[in-house]
């Protein structure tokens, strides 16, 4: 058993006692009996309530501690956050899972099941799936066929739900786990016998992808920090799931590069009626905080990359191109493009979605 995993059941064995014998307990009195500074235990008691196993009793009052509840030793939900974005007859699902164990247990048995799933990525604890919409029929059951599986994807009035067919412990947390997850609208469930047949609801969102570049300069700055800053500012919005930073490189010999010549681009799931005030606050954000006079920033909805943006990328990481053909190639492809010259890097930087790290991050591979 890993140390934080062992620290977790010492600390939730010690609460759940004290809310037996006493009622409640306070952080002080963890702290006291473990050894451990309170600022630890503090920030165990948040983390155990973001997952439902501690809850909140009673606030601080003047010198006595504010008291918790210990609920239960299992998780609320191993499911974090559910969302989806739609571009065409083809829907992106995302699950932000409490453990990347948790995650590999679905990309593998969600990829062996196929279905509707076209591709399943994942990225720690990050699950992404590509489905496309319609219905196929999944074989179900105990080893060695998959124990959870994507067998239909359809929308409904702005909505999107999914159909997964599950056994064993995907079952359970389907029926009592996945809808506490943040993005999740409604669960509706069938059982036959030891099979759980759900429908999980979620929004239809936007995939909305915003390039950055040529944000630093010689006294100062970093496109990635910014793109990053960026992110945490986007993310805060009404509306908006955060999904993603990515780095890619451009060409490292053009002269006016300030250091590597890298840029960046994020991924956000966007309400449509929030798309307009998400793509005002990141054009404000960079011309704000942006080093250089010369930034730039690409907005487009969509994650299918458009062919003419992907050869526009491939240009860039491989010699010089110019502001006018950024501009031009924005036009044709729905890309909106804001700034000086950074909008050349910025539309090479989406252009790059979907592609590899390694690829993003070395221009002699392909993309």
């Amino acid at each position: 058993m890993s140390r934080v995993l062992e620290r977790r059941r010492q600390l939730l064995s010690l609460m759940r006692q004290a809310t037996l014998e006493n009622g409640s307990f306070t952080i002080a009195q963890v702290a006291t009996e473990l050894g451990l500074p309170r600022s630890t235990v503090q920030d165990w008691v948040k983390r155990l309530e973001a997952e439902g196993c501690v809850a909140g009793q009673t606030g601080s009052r003047g010198r006595y501690g504010a008291r918790f509840v210990a609920i239960s030793a299992m998780p609320r939900s191993t499911c974090r956050r559910v969302f989806t974005t739609i571009d065409g007859d083809v829907v992106t699902i995302f699950h932000k899972c409490l453990s990347s164990a948790c995650a590999g247990f679905c990309s593998y048995h969600h990829r062996t099941a196929g279905g509707v799933i076209e591709s399943v990525e994942r990225d720690g604890d990050l699950l992404r799936e590509t489905a496309r919409l319609g219905r196929r029929r999944l074989e179900i059951g105990l080893s060695p066929l998959p124990a959870v599986g994507v067998e239909g994807v359809r929308l409904e009035d702005g909505l999107v739900v999914q159909e997964l067919r599950s056994i064993g412990g995907p079952a359970y947390s389907l029926s009592e786990m996945i809808g506490h997850a943040d993005g999740v609208l409604e669960v509706r469930l069938e059982r036959e016998g030891a099979l759980v047949r759900a429908e999980v609801v979620t929004r239809a969102l936007v995939h909305l992808l915003i390039g950055v570049d040529d944000t630093d300069s010689a006294a100062g700055g970093a496109t990635f920090a910014l793109a990053l800053a960026l992110l945490q500012h986007l993310a805060r919005l009404e509306g908006v799931q955060p999904i993603g930073h990515r780095i890619v490189m451009l060409d490292p010999s053009v002269a006016e590069r300030t250091a590597g010549n890298a840029c960046s681009y994020l991924e956000l799931a966007v309400e449509p009626d929030a798309l307009a005030s998400v793509s005002q606050h990141a054009v404000r954000f960079v011309s704000d905080e942006a080093f250089s006079p010369e930034w730039g920033v690409a907005i487009r909805a969509g994650f299918r990359v458009p062919g003419d943006l992907t050869g526009f990328a491939v240009r860039a990481r491989a010699g010089r191109v110019t502001r006018e053909e950024a501009l031009a190639v924005a036009a044709r492809t729905r890309t909106s493009l804001h700034g000086g010259r950074g909008v050349i890097g910025s539309l090479a930087a989406i252009g790059s979605a979907g592609s590899t790290i390694k690829a993003q991050l070395d221009p002699s591979v392909a993309l």
